[in-house]
């Protein structure tokens, strides 16, 4: 089996070398690499760690410039970029994305739809090459291997059908010009490789070191319960005891715990966690990419945490969510840096101001202009002392706790909520040091919302209230935002519980449903003649 840990150290060096032409389908937006062809290129047995990490690789844009950690986060309600000092407005990008009046040119959906497919167009190649029996490869292994690269390419579709609905299925590497499918019809293809036997008996389910970072059938598990959760918005028809039932596969299998220590799941070395499902492995020097502590922290962080970089200081927590956490809920600390900053050696930091200690304050004025020290900034994955400007925490993209909280929330929604209750006092639990303040009703869970509704002037009042009439299962909302915050997939919940086209938050207000999807980007449009734009975008 392949160590992704040792992947992620060699894809660096060795995609560009191992990568074919990838021209096929449309292109799609895809790089072309001209020094190495197909033809000129005969690979190895072992050659083939190299061609299967090609499908897993792209997942580091997550958490990189304007990836998904951007896309799912800047438009919901817990993290905002405002202008600052030293910049931030980047031509109205993040007030775009924080008013959802996003358009066809906007990065960070396009960003995400190119990468989908330069990971999906990867995996159709190797899976090509296997078939062809281009690449040399034990008969009894091919199964495992082809089970993995469609299960990894399901993963792919879920982030497109969850952010763009509407999207080429694609599913061999040729040059045919690929016909937009419906969002039900994408979702279903989801369902269908996930649930195929071909794939999910021939997945391991084997979790150890050898098969940290990469796709098992506990993977397959989660993923499918994930698509279930959301199946109402994707397909129009809720699959809650689907959900259920993919999640107690999952926990009947007993290969994964709830971290005793909230913070163990978010260290540099947290590959030693026992709750993370499946990771998107990172190093510092060999799998870079990681820089959302450069856009969270202030320029004067620098000092605090002795980096090798200076800080670009842009985004923070809006103060509203942050009223929410509940006193004694040590997620709050855990998540967010807060209060006065010291170096090292514990001597004040200041910012530009003289005589103005460097202050993180829950305050954020607005969107147009914020102080350095305004705003908590996310500080939930690890900051070393002496930290670059790209980090090696890897990105828990399923933890344990996910599973329990789908399946609570699928029981809450089918009347079962004092059993769903049950489940989130047993995640709460390590959140407090007194037990009985992890306890939750059912009643409290199918309640409203503790975010306080309204848009917020500089002074923190409400300016705008919007829509006040309460938010069915509110509190379980706001449960995922404690347990979940800053793991990019806030908006994705937003829309599954009604508050993403409804509510106003911080500076903004509802501008439509069509914004639960976002535009196919106008280069992917002239690219591909069969495509449709998305419903409410010209």
């Amino acid at each position: 089996m392949i160590n992704m840990r040792t992947i992620k150290y060699i894809t660096a060096t060795l995609i560009l070398s191992v990568a074919i032409v990838f021209s096929g389908c449309t292109d799609l937006s895809e790089t072309v690499y001209d020094e190495v062809t197909q033809d000129s290129f005969n690979p190895t047995p072992g050659d083939l760690a190299a061609l299967i990490a090609t499908g897993y690789s792209p997942l580091r844009y997550i958490m990189g410039w304007q990836g998904l950690f951007d896309l799912q986060e800047e438009p919901a309600d817990v993290m905002i970029t405002p202008t600052r000092p030293n910049g931030w407005d980047d031509g109205g990008t993040y007030k775009r994305m924080h008013w959802h009046t996003w358009n066809t040119q906007q990065w960070q959906p396009r960003n995400t739809w190119r990468t989908c497919y330069n990971g999906i167009n990867k995996i159709n190649l190797v899976i090509k090459q296997i078939n062809e029996g281009l690449v040399p490869v034990a008969e009894e292994l091919k199964p495992g291997f082809l089970a993995e690269l469609r299960a990894l390419r399901a993963l792919w579709y879920s982030i497109l059908v969850d952010t763009h609905g509407n999207v080429p299925v694609i599913t061999s590497f040729s040059d045919e010009i690929p016909e937009q499918k419906t969002r039900v019809e994408v979702y279903n293809f989801i369902i269908d490789e996930l649930t195929d036997n071909e794939v999910i008996d021939n997945l391991t389910a084997e979790v150890s070191p050898t098969t940290y970072g990469r796709v098992t059938k506990w993977v397959a598990y989660t993923l499918l319960a994930r698509m279930y959760l959301n199946a109402e918005v994707y397909s129009g028809t809720a699959h809650w005891q689907d959900c259920i039932d993919a999640c107690d596969l999952v926990i009947d299998g007993t290969k994964f715990i709830l971290e005793s220590d909230y913070k163990n799941n978010f260290v540099v070395n947290n590959e030693g966690s026992g709750e993370i499902i499946f990771a998107v492995p990172y190093d510092d020097i060999y799998a870079r990419q990681w820089n959302q502590h450069m856009k969270t922290l202030a320029v004067q962080s620098r000092e605090v945490f002795a980096m090798e970089a200076t800080p670009w200081g842009g985004s923070a927590a809006n103060p509203q969510f942050i009223d929410t956490y509940h006193p004694g809920d040590k997620r709050l600390a855990d998540t967010w840096l807060k209060g006065q900053q010291f170096t090292p050696s514990g001597d004040s930091v200041y910012v530009i101001m003289p005589d103005k200690p460097l202050n993180f304050t829950k305050e954020l004025q607005s969107l147009f202009w914020t102080e350095e020290y305004e705003g908590y900034r996310n500080g939930k994955y690890e900051i070393v002392i002496g930290c670059k400007s790209s980090m090696s925490n890897d990105f828990p993209y399923f933890r344990y706790a996910d599973v329990l909280m789908m399946k609570a929330e699928s029981m809450m929604r089918l009347g079962m909520e004092d059993l769903a209750a049950d489940i989130v006092s047993e995640v709460r639990l390590r959140a407090f040091d007194n037990p009985l303040d992890a306890e939750v009703t059912g009643a409290e869970l199918i309640g409203d919302t503790g975010f306080e509704k309204g848009t917020i002037d500089e002074d923190g009042n409400i300016d705008q209230p919007g829509n006040q009439s309460p938010l069915q299962y509110g509190r379980f909302l706001d449960e995922l935002g404690w347990e979940f915050a800053c793991e990019a997939r806030r908006r994705t919940d937003l829309i599954r519980f009604g508050k993403f086209t409804t509510y106003n938050w911080y500076n903004h207000e509802p501008v439509g449903d069509h914004t639960v999807l976002f535009p196919i980007g106008e280069a992917e449009m002239n690219t591909n003649p069969n495509l449709t734009q998305n419903p409410g975008y010209n």
